[in-house]
């Protein structure tokens, strides 16, 4: 199994400590020696699939590491895409025929690790995160993708083979869209880049959907899983904030070091990609203080419901109090006989009726004093609030 950091934000934006955590990172264990690979032994060999393309030819086909070492001292751009981990002893096999260094390869199959850029002589690492929504109900999926950039090749690690995120890609170099198939490998980790950080933008939008939801829920009915889905989302957005603002520093980083397999006129294409990350740096944060705004409405709203609450149970306590008072005192029993003094009402021939008349009369007086201050105006509305 592997090794995580739960890397805790503020206390008060946690749920309960049973659900999952979305920001955990791989992390070494202290007996482990550098550039341990931590997989399963019997896991399946990963999926590898080669495109070696041109300005005038495309092929695909599936492949192992050793049907690529001829493509690797072509002329042609050579994507080889790894779908899944796999286990140790393909990727022993994956780092010899690619000269990827040990240590790189356990940033790569560790998973998850932090958005980085590592800059060798010979291949430049860009490990970055790509989300998805699972559905309207569930939090979004988040997968590890690793790009190993060479001089002439270009790698692609997917940790999750279900779901491919650089189908879009592919689609380009079959049909020969754009220039892609007129640039060089170098434009086609920029391809790359540029679509794992676009799909972060339907993400966002979904949650400015539930956002939008939430909104409405909190101001007319607030319960108790209210609470509890504002948590959520604020935890999950947190989630979002680190993955851009990890990816925004790496490609910061790229764009400002440079690297000798990256042509400058490709570099500007990695400068739209940061003003990318820009934008959804500054939607998240926007959605961020959208979520602690609810936090505070919803505490409103509940106040509010509490006060409502209390100002009905004022309003009756205030008709049936006088009302109390005066059953009260015609039920103490005095024998009239015994002294004139002695509540004389109870004699009286209409004393029961006139009672009543005088009971209703006070309630009538008090729900009329009451209508004129407005108290019920304020009551009817949470009432159908309420329904």
């Amino acid at each position: 199994m592997a090794n995580s950091i739960n890397v805790q934000p503020n206390p008060h934006e946690l749920p309960s400590e049973e659900e999952e955590s979305y920001v955990d990172y791989y992390y070494d264990a202290p007996e482990d020696l550098p550039g341990t690979l931590d997989l399963e032994p019997d896991a399946p060999p990963p999926e590898i699939a080669l495109i070696d393309y041109t300005e005038n030819i495309a092929t695909r086909k599936i492949v192992n590491p050793e049907v690529c070492i001829p493509c690797l001292q072509s002329d042609s751009v050579s994507w080889i895409n790894v779908l899944g981990l796999g286990n140790q002893t393909s990727w022993q096999q994956m780092a010899k025929v690619f000269q990827i260094h040990p240590l790189s390869v356990g940033d790569i199959v560790n998973v998850p690790q932090r958005p980085k850029v590592i800059n060798d002589k010979n291949q430049l690492i860009i490990i970055t995160w790509m989300v998805r929504i699972k559905s309207d109900s569930e939090p979004f999926d988040k997968e590890q993708v690793s790009i190993i950039l060479g001089e002439k090749h270009l790698i692609t690690v997917q940790e999750n083979p279900e779901y491919d995120c650089l189908k879009p890609v592919r689609e380009r170099i079959k049909n020969n869209q754009g220039i892609i198939r007129k640039q060089k490998v170098d434009y086609l980790a920029y391809s790359l880049v540029d679509t794992i950080i676009d799909g972060f933008f339907p993400v966002l939008e979904e949650y400015g959907e539930r956002i939008e939801i939430l909104e409405d829920e909190v101001v007319f009915k607030p319960d108790r899983h209210t609470m509890q889905k504002i948590y959520k989302l604020r935890r999950e957005l947190l989630t979002l904030r680190r993955a851009i603002w990890s990816s925004r520093e790496a490609i910061n980083i790229l764009i400002r070091d440079g690297s000798n397999l990256i042509n400058p006129d490709v570099l500007v294409y990695f400068r739209d990609c940061y003003e990318h990350t820009i934008q959804l740096r500054d939607i998240v944060e926007t959605y961020r203080d959208l979520a602690s705004d609810l936090m505070d409405i919803y505490l409103s709203s509940v106040n509010n419901k509490m006060n409502e609450v209390m100002k009905l149970l004022t309003v009756i306590s205030s008709i049936f109090i006088p009302l109390t008072f005066i059953a009260g005192i015609y039920g103490m029993n005095f024998d009239p006989g015994e002294s004139p003094w002695n509540m004389p009402e109870l004699d009286w021939y209409y004393g029961y009726p006139l009672c009543l008349v005088i009971m209703f009369s006070t309630a009538i007086s008090l729900i009329y004093f009451f209508w004129r201050r407005g108290w019920f105006e304020n009551l009817s509305t949470t009432i159908e609030a309420e329904d």
